[in-house]
This record gives structure tokens, C-alpha cells and sequence, in this order.
């Protein structure tokens, strides 16, 4: 018997043990652990009865399709922009980013003629750019309305920018990109500052109406002491002209409560008014009590940065776990001559990404989870879950304790060498 069969061998003996364990353990989604929504219980009772807005308009009645004026001026300073370009909704900025999409695409940005599914003709679609791997639910959306996904590379400094303009250039049915520009979602890169102007110019070669939805929903969601900076995508595409291809998104949804929070958006004030009056007509307004509160309680970006060093203190460890568990049972490790997998080490942000060797993604996850860790479906990170080496597996530490995540992590690595042991 060669070694590798023998370690096979040990190998699954010590997943039927596990097996055994009948474990119920959770990887899947990015949530905040408990210990971090208690960090914002004093959100309740922080008004005390003073309803007042800073306009001295009544938070509890209705109206204020954009946002109450302290909100606004608290996301302008979050998203980096001025108050008249920013619009504050309600708990989520992934409701507030289907909207603009299927509003875009059905309604159009500036008037029914500028609907992008009123330039698709003879069987064509409307297409988006997906830098993949990506966030899951930005590919849902496109899949609900129809809208045709087009993979794009990403590099360590963001997404391949050459293969991104020679897209748009050639296909005026491309009407916009996904981006996580910040701790993305699931690899952690942060887009360069070259990266980030070319974006801002990307309107200047692309069809009409083109748009970046900017989901920058970790910018302060640090891990380590100096954090990267992003350049300021609003600021560029105002110099070049452009600016009312950036629909920057942002929330406060891994900052205070999950369920509970408020989402904004920045874009040009024609293009804010617009939105604003489309939703107008399925709301008269959003939960402008939840906005009060929120800016009475964070009072400003340094009340929130004080608060994500408390997140941070949670976070960090639950991050370092997982590293570690991966670094001790897999480094250095190979399977015909090839390393055991590869991950990555973010900056911020709330996933490790995992590669296994090509072709493995689905089984391990199959493996884990009759071992009874759930984790992420293989092919989410990418557009109609194709993931084209069936290699990607995104693990969020966040929400379990850091004994369930060494449980189920010794899960994981030891699924991991399993199965690339059996696919020698």
C-alpha cells in the first residue's frame, strides 16, 4: 500500500467518524454574529420621543422620498459625495439596487425611450458585465429580469479592464457592471486607483445609458490596522463627464442591525431625482423614524468607525481561525504534484475564498455537508453558477462561534484532501 492510499484510507475512517457526529453547523452567508447586533442595541430608545428632524419636519409622518436631511448628510460623508446627490431608503441597498435595474431596464433612466429593453430587438438581450467570482445575489437580479450575464475576469487589482472596454466597446446592448470595488465579494480585492479611473471613463466608449452599480457595501469593514483606500469613483466620473454612469450603493447593514438598517445610494442629482420619482409611486416615503435614530446613535463617520473597531475585535479572530485551520492542515500539501487548494487572506471584507483543485468545488461542498456543514452551493461566486474550473468555494466565518468554526473547519480540510485524494 503507497502512502497516498493509506492516508486515503485514514482519511475516510475519519469522515465516517464525523459523519456520525450528526454535526449541524453553517458557512454559507455573510451575517453578523449576535455579539455584533448587540453592539447596536442602544439604537432602541435613542430618540426618547424627540422626533424632530433637522428641517423640524415630524420623522413619523409621511413624505421625504429622499431621505430626511441628517441621513443624507450622513451617507454623503459615507459614500464620499455631496447630500443632493444621495437618496437614503430603507433596510437594504440590494432592494434599492433591483430597483434602479428594473427600473433602468423597463422605464428607462431619463424617459420610456431610454429603456434598455426597447433597444433589444430580433431576440436580443439586454447584458450585464459580471467580474466573477462575485456576489451571488447581483447575479439574481439579472437572472429575475431577464438580463443576459457576461463573465468577466478579475485580476488582484480588480476587474480585467482591457476585457471590460473591448466589451463595452463592441456591444451597445451592455448596459452596465456589477462591482464590489471594495473587500469584494468573495475574493477581497480592492480596486486599484488605475482601475478605478478607467471606470470612471468607461461611458465615454459604451452604449447609451450605461451604468456601474458600485455595491460598496464593505467600506469599513476593516481587518486590519491600515486599511487600502478606493479611489473615489464619484469624484473621477464628475471630472470626466460621466457621472451619471456611477450608481454608488452603500448601507449600514453589517453595521448595525442586519434587518433593521438603512441603505443609500449616490449618483448624479438628475439621475437621484429620477430614481426618487419612481419609487414615489410605490411609497410615500421610507422608515424615517429607523433613519433618525441611526444618525442620532452614529452621529457621524467617527461614531461609525468606533463602532467597526468593536465589529473588527469580533470579526478578526473568527477570520484568523479559518486561516489558521487552512494553513496548518493544508499548506504545503499536494495531490499530483499539485497544491491541495489555494485561499486568500483579506484585508476587510466578510469571505475567505477557497479554490480547490479544478473540478472538485461541488464534491467537496457534497462532502461537507452529508458531515453536516452547510456550506455555499459550488458555482455561486459565479454568473448562472457555471463556475468554469468548478474550483470556488466562499466560507463565511462570521456568524458561527469560534468553536463551531473549528469544528467546521476540521471539516473542511479534511473534505478537501479527501476528495482530492479520491480524484487521483
Amino acid at each position: 500500500m503507497t502512502n497516498a492510499q493509506a492516508r486515503l484510507q485514514e482519511l475516510q475512517s475519519a469522515y465516517q467518524q464525523i459523519k456520525a457526529r450528526k454535526l449541524n453547523l453553517d458557512l454559507t452567508r455573510g451575517k453578523p454574529a449576535t455579539a455584533q447586533l448587540d453592539l447596536s442595541n442602544a439604537l432602541d430608545g435613542t430618540l426618547q420621543g424627540n422626533y424632530r428632524c433637522a428641517d423640524g419636519t415630524d420623522a413619523r409622518n409621511y413624505g421625504g422620498g429622499l431621505g430626511i436631511p441628517e441621513a443624507r448628510q450622513f451617507a454623503a460623508d459615507y459614500l464620499e459625495t455631496r447630500p443632493a446627490q444621495v437618496m437614503v431608503g430603507g433596510n437594504s441597498s440590494l432592494q434599492l439596487m433591483y430597483q434602479y435595474v428594473a427600473n433602468a431596464h423597463i422605464n428607462g433612466v431619463k424617459g420610456a425611450d431610454s429603456a434598455w429593453s426597447k433597444e433589444a430587438r430580433d431576440g436580443q438581450k439586454v447584458k450585464f458585465l459580471c467580474p466573477a467570482p462575485g456576489y451571488d445575489r447581483h447575479f439574481s437580479v439579472c437572472e429575475a429580469l431577464g438580463i443576459e450575464m457576461i463573465p468577466v475576469a478579475m485580476t488582484e487589482e480588480g476587474p480585467d479592464m482591457d476585457q471590460v472596454e473591448q466589451l463595452v466597446k463592441s456591444d451597445s446592448l451592455i448596459k452596465g457592471i456589477w462591482c464590489v470595488p471594495k473587500y469584494a465579494n468573495p475574493n477581497g480585492v480592492v480596486y486599484s486607483d488605475a482601475v478605478v479611473s478607467r471606470f470612471a471613463a468607461l461611458a465615454k466608449i459604451a452604449g447609451a445609458n450605461f451604468r456601474i452599480m458600485w455595491d460598496n457595501a464593505y467600506a469599513e469593514h476593516h481587518l486590519v490596522d491600515n486599511p487600502p483606500e478606493l479611489a473615489n469613483l464619484l469624484s473621477l466620473c464628475e471630472q470626466q463627464g460621466t457621472l451619471d454612469s456611477a450608481i454608488v450603493i452603500g448601507s449600514t447593514s453589517k453595521i448595525t442591525f442586519a434587518g433593521a438598517g438603512m441603505a443609500f445610494i449616490a449618483s448624479s442629482e438628475a439621475n437621484i431625482k429620477q430614481f426618487a420619482d419612481y419609487l414615489g409611486i410605490s411609497t410615500i416615503g421610507p422608515d424615517k423614524v429607523n433613519q433618525l435614530r441611526h444618525v442620532r446613535f452614529l452621529k457621524n463617520m467617527d461614531g461609525l468607525r468606533s463602532l467597526m473597531q468593536q465589529h473588527r475585535a469580533i470579526l478578526q479572530p473568527k477570520f484568523e481561525r479559518v486561516l489558521k485551520h487552512l494553513d496548518d492542515s493544508l499548506a504545503g500539501k499536494t495531490v499530483n504534484g499539485q497544491p491541495l487548494g489555494n485561499w486568500t487572506r483579506p484585508q476587510g471584507g466578510y469571505f475567505v475564498l477557497f479554490d480547490t483543485q479544478p473540478g472538485l468545488a461541488d464534491k467537496v461542498v457534497k462532502l461537507c455537508a452529508e458531515a453536516g456543514v452547510k456550506l455555499t452551493p459550488a458555482g455561486s461566486t459565479w454568473p448562472y453558477q457555471r463556475d468554469p474550473n468548478n474550483s470556488n468555494i466562499r466560507l463565511a466565518p462570521s456568524f458561527p462561534s469560534l468553536e463551531e468554526i473549528d469544528e467546521a473547519m476540521a471539516v473542511f480540510v479534511l473534505c478537501v484532501e479527501l476528495a482530492s485524494l479520491e480524484a487521483a
